[in-house]
């Protein structure tokens, strides 16, 4: 490359499987926003202002590839009715399940978005970012699964269970959650986001044998993905996709988060050209790295995936821990300046 790219040249390029200036890295950076400022996670994520200024701070600051609105994960439960446990130093978590028992399916009607506050909040970041960035930065879009969303609507067991036994009320959910989160989506992409992050860890063979996923997950995939307006990444939430990933080409997105659980190099021979591949850092091992850890396993994933385009580097889960330091944080990207060049 005879120039250095933008963030949004570069990931672009890689995405089509080219190869740009330098690897892509996207440091999935939520509750660090609240964190370079100070302020709770709480307030953070109830102020688009707030989560703006802290995604220009963090990508001044790391050299990021991409910039990211996304608040958390049970949002999109409390638009159903759910309460949100905030945690000082975690991600926060869906309260008590909306879905009592089955029967309460029968009467789940798709919810506004606008009269969700929390979901309004990334919407109005998203188009604040875009204002801010324009076209050289990618902002990322993030929703969770209509297949994965019944985890907090019901919880683990209980939505397991319907999985198995009630089929009409499993296709009834599926219906409203689709209906909803392609809403999410779409209303994300209209916002400014670039491409979507489909979060999807109940479809992985880590929770799901193949055969069920084909049965189930996999049509409900293949329906959003193809009424969502933008490219879409599929990503497991830390969870294995080898054993499914024929199914996973079929659904029609450009690309897929990689489990620290599956090696780079047996993934990127499985995809091949198919799909591009974001991963595969260990969030969790994240805060104890010392600088020669980050150098050594940028420079390994980078060898492995990086020839011929395809690749972002990036961590396993789609979201990095708030106890990861600052400097693990710089290290990442100055490894991947170091060794990412093709």
């Amino acid at each position: 490359m005879n120039h250095e790219m933008t963030p949004m040249e570069r990931t672009l390029t890689a995405l089509r499987h080219d190869e740009p200036d330098r690897v892509p890295t996207f440091l999935n950076l939520t509750m660090h926003g609240a964190k370079i400022q100070g302020i709770p996670i709480k307030k953070y994520f109830s102020d688009p202002d707030a989560i703006v200024k802290g995604q220009l701070a963090l990508g001044k600051k790391f050299g990021n590839d991409c910039y990211n609105a996304f608040t958390y994960s049970a949002a999109e439960a409390e638009t159903f009715g759910a309460e949100t446990i905030f945690y000082e130093d975690g991600p926060p978590n869906a309260g008590r399940p909306v879905i009592g028992s089955f029967s309460d399916i029968d009467s789940l009607e798709v919810p506004e978005i606008d009269n969700t506050r929390s979901m309004m909040v990334t919407i109005e970041a998203t188009k604040k970012l875009k204002k801010e960035v324009g076209e050289d930065v990618p902002i990322i879009g993030v929703v969770i699964s209509p297949f994965s969303l019944p985890i907090m609507q019901m919880g683990f067991e209980n939505y397991l269970e319907l999985m198995y036994s009630d089929p009409a009320r499993l296709r009834a959910l599926m219906k409203v959650n689709r209906e909803f989160e392609v809403d999410y989506a779409n209303r994300q992409i209209e916002a400014g986001a670039t491409v979507i992050m489909y979060l999807d860890p109940v479809s992985s063979p880590t929770i799901l044998p193949r055969e069920k996923f084909v049965e189930t997950g996999f049509g409900v995939a293949q329906k959003s993905i193809s009424s969502i307006k933008a490219p879409v990444i599929i990503h497991f939430a830390s969870g294995r996709f080898l054993p499914i990933v024929d199914k996973v080409i079929e659904m029609g997105v450009i690309g897929v988060g990689v489990s620290n659980e599956e090696d780079l190099g047996a993934v990127k021979t499985a995809c091949g050209d198919k799909l591009a591949l974001v991963g595969n850092l260990n969030g969790l091992q994240m805060p104890t790295w010392t600088e020669k850890d980050v150098e050594a396993q940028v420079k390994d994933a980078i060898s492995k995936a990086a020839a011929g385009g395809g690749y972002v580097l990036s961590d396993n889960h789609g979201e990095i821990p708030y106890q990861v330091p600052e400097d693990v944080l710089g290290w990442i990207t100055a490894s991947c300046r170091k060794y990412g060049k093709y």
